[in-house]
This record gives structure tokens, sequence and C-alpha cells, in this order.
């Protein structure tokens, strides 16, 4: 694997990318965050800000060159109450990383990991995988989503609220990768507890949150986004390491009966 090569791929050429996989690299990654208000304290490319700097040190670390981020995702749960969320459907973020595929597949991509950092991406980035994966026999594709990496992340990522949303995890992880990012003066008065416990219906954030917040993130700091960001860069290291190495169980065709004997 070239590891010498830009870990992006808008800064290569097409002949470097042609190298690349004939140099035995047929894997990608490409992140997908979201445009979406994050409370008064924070910006609302807080979940694209995550999956950018996650996915180029992981590219770094792995070889695994990383696509352009896709800075729009599903957030339609978060309402027209606060401007500055820009939503895509569901169908449409389906047709993008679809679209995506079918570019890669022909350039001799055969192994693409979806990092997802906003976590109402999951269904629709979860039918894109089964649409793909049933269209090109030999394409293995991966979802993983950075919440929910390993329990122990899940866990600290809920530890203020079980539906969290810009909660104390997401600012320290903003307070650690751009601090500049975090409206300092807001932190105090930004907390909101969570209102979805006992429901039956999954109710969009204008009817579960005061200010777009659910959680504490008067209990963010540096250092706590520091030690999640780096379980986070360990565990995706770890996990597309293994990917690169692993082969269907079995190799019968979707498309054709196994011979029998």
């Amino acid at each position: 694997m070239n590891t010498t090569a830009s870990a992006h791929w808008e800064e290569l050429t097409w002949e470097e990318i042609s190298d690349l996989i004939s140099s035995g690299t047929d894997a990608a990654i490409l992140p997908i965050g979201a445009t979406e208000q994050h409370g008064p304290q924070l910006t609302v490319g807080m979940d694209s800000l995550l999956g950018r700097h996650l996915c180029a040190s992981v590219a770094q670390k792995t070889g695994v060159p990383t696509l352009p981020l896709l800075p729009y995702g599903c957030s339609l749960g978060h309402s027209h109450r606060w401007p500055g969320t820009l939503a895509l459907s569901p169908q449409t973020l389906i047709s993008v990383v679809t679209d995506i595929a079918d570019w890669l597949y022909p350039a001799g991509i055969r192994k693409l990991f979806l990092v997802n950092s906003h976590v109402t991406n999951e269904a629709p980035l979860r039918c894109a995988l089964e649409i793909l994966r049933a269209r090109y026999d030999d394409l293995c594709i991966a979802l993983f989503n950075t919440g929910k990496l390993t329990p122990e992340i899940a866990a600290t990522f809920s530890e203020d609220a079980d539906d969290w949303h810009a909660n104390a995890a997401e600012t320290s992880l903003v307070l650690h990768l751009a601090p500049s990012s975090v409206r300092a003066d807001k932190l105090a008065s930004s907390d909101d507890p969570d209102r979805t416990g006992g429901c039956v219906f999954s109710h969009p954030v204008n009817r579960t949150s005061l200010n777009g917040v659910t959680g504490s993130p008067s209990q963010a700091t540096a250092e706590a986004g520091k030690t999640l960001y780096q379980r986070l860069e360990k565990e995706l290291v770890s996990l597309i390491k293994t990917g690169l190495s692993e082969t269907p169980p079995l190799e019968n065709s979707y498309f054709r009966n196994p011979e029998t004997a």
C-alpha cells in the first residue's frame, strides 16, 4: 500500500489515483457529516468538523485515501425552528452515496468505508449499503457510526442524555478540535434535559428541546474531548486495518446459484 501519497482524494491527479489503485490500494473512506443547528454554543458544522478531522487522521495512519466529505446529511428532525440546518431527504442521501460508488467502482475501488458522524444519517446510509452490495458482486462496504464504534464510546456520548445532541461529548470534541467554534459565553446557559424518556413516538427536536441542545454542554472540557477523539481514532484505525485484509466467508456469487456436485 502506498502511504506516501496524499491522504486526500481531491489532492491527487487521475494518474496518481490510477497508480495508487494499481499498487494495491483498492479502498477509500467516505466521510459523511451534516450541516445542522447545534444549539447556541456550537456552529452548524460540528458533525462535518468531526468527520473531516477523524477521517483525515485515519487516512494518514492506514494509507487509505479519504474522499471529499459530504457536508449535508439527513437532518430533517431538527425542523425549521432554528435557522442554519441544511438537510437532505433520506432518498437524496441514498442516491448521492450510490452515485459516488458507481464512479468509484469502475476506477478500481473494491472496499468502501462509510464513516458517519451524524446520528440520523445511519438509516439512509444502511439503505445505500444494501443497494450497493446487491449491485456489485465484489464491492465490500462498511458503515461506521462514530457515536457507536464501541459500547464504551456510545456510553461516553450518552452520559448526559440518551437522545444526546450538542451535549457534553460533542462540545468537548469541538473544544479539542476547533475551540474557536465554541461560543464559550453560551456554555453555562445551554444545558437542556433529555425529554424523550418514556416516549412511544420519535419526536422532532423542536418538540423535545428548548434551544436545540439535548444534554449538558456546560460539563464539556477540551481534555475530555481529546480523550474521546483519541479513542475514536484508535478504534476506527483498527476497524479499517481489519477490513483491508478481510475476505468474504464464502465466495458464492450474488447473481448465480452455487454449483452442485
